[in-house]
């Protein structure tokens, strides 16, 4: 039986691996190591098999309690703990870097302690900038890291890190940076679930600046399964830029949402713009196409449709997340809006 070690895994993504493991593979056994912080949620695991599953409260910078969490020779540590909300690293750095730097440090050191196999470091494109408007450029793994938030920044150290662990002492390590994830269970402080639980109760949707920012958007169940690729087919050292070719301007998935839950453009809000706010993100997936075998199954039509109908059927998960602390970032950020 494999043995894997996932940080984060309360999280969106974290949690959704999570259960795509337990529930295609029954040879994985699963230790789930999460601080618990803002978005972090056990609720995101209810239903997940826990005979295979075992949750562990911890903190990734606190090396003694990974250590003690990780088992000797595991197959592989899958590091989604980070901090990762742009907004929330402009109004202050400190936690970003702590988590997503130091805390890194921590698991790689930890890893080669404890005889892990491999070690798969879950990046964004956000680490690669920003492309011009309307273009035909797009981040390939050959594109230079030039991270332009505090969020990216960290992530990008992260990655150097990473290659350091490689270089220095051998670790075998893969690299997957994806583009902006949606799906069920995720924070409404991203874009998606934003506008969905506001349009949802007919509150005012906050658009930054123009709304024609473009992202590259993929459905987080595709994003798990180039994760699982990497680790199996991935080689040492390498990066795999994972994309679904669906480039969207900000503004038209707002559209979407509202079209989709009929509601009026009147509950658009344009706000200030994000400061710094990269206008495209664009990805090129040919090298995770070829070398891991992986191609996106879930059309934009469909994942957006099935995101939808989660929230509206999971109020309760809603109203939860949606409560204190959320309501003061949601306050700090778009004000009376």
């Amino acid at each position: 039986m494999n043995t894997f070690f996932v940080t984060g895994g309360a999280g969106f993504i974290g949690s959704a691996f999570i259960r795509s493991l337990i529930a295609d593979d029954p040879d994985v056994r699963v230790i789930n190591y999460d601080a618990l912080t803002y978005a972090g949620n056990l609720e995101n695991l209810v239903g997940i098999d826990d005979t295979r599953h075992t949750f562990v409260n911890g903190d990734i910078c606190d090396r003694n309690a990974v250590l003690a969490a990780l088992p000797d020779g595991a197959d592989a540590v899958f590091n989604f703990a980070a901090e990762s909300h742009v907004d929330r690293s402009i109004a202050s750095a400190d936690e970003f870097l702590r988590t997503n730097i130091i805390g890194t440090q921590v698991l790689l050191d930890a890893a080669r302690a404890k005889g892990v196999r491999r070690f798969v470091q879950v990046s964004t494109d956000e680490v690669m900038g920003s492309l011009p408007d309307e273009s035909d450029e797009y981040f390939t793994e050959s594109s230079p890291l030039q991270p332009n938030s505090p969020y990216a920044a960290s992530k990008a150290s992260a990655e150097f890190i990473v290659r350091a662990a490689i270089e220095t002492f051998g670790v075998d390590a893969v690299i997957t940076r994806c583009g902006n994830n949606y799906g069920p269970r995720q924070f409404p402080e991203k874009l998606i679930p934003l506008m969905i639980t506001n349009a949802m109760n007919d509150e005012p949707l906050p658009v930054y600046g123009d709304g024609k920012n473009v992202r590259d958007w993929i459905y987080v169940d595709d994003h798990c399964r180039a994760i699982l690729l990497a680790y199996e087919n991935g080689r040492s050292g390498e990066a795999y830029n994972i994309g679904a070719r669906n480039e969207q301007y900000n503004i038209d998935v707002v559209h979407a949402i509202l079209d989709a839950l009929g509601k009026p453009y009147s509950l658009i809000r344009y706000v200030t713009d994000r400061l710094g706010h990269d206008r495209r993100y664009a990805i090129d997936p040919t090298k995770a196409e070829t070398e891991l075998g992986w191609r996106p199954l879930t059309s934009w039509k469909d994942g957006l449709a099935g995101t939808i109908d989660w929230y509206q059927n999971n109020q309760q998960w809603v109203d939860h997340v949606r409560s204190g602390e959320y309501r003061e970032y949601y306050r700090q950020m778009y004000g009376d809006v």
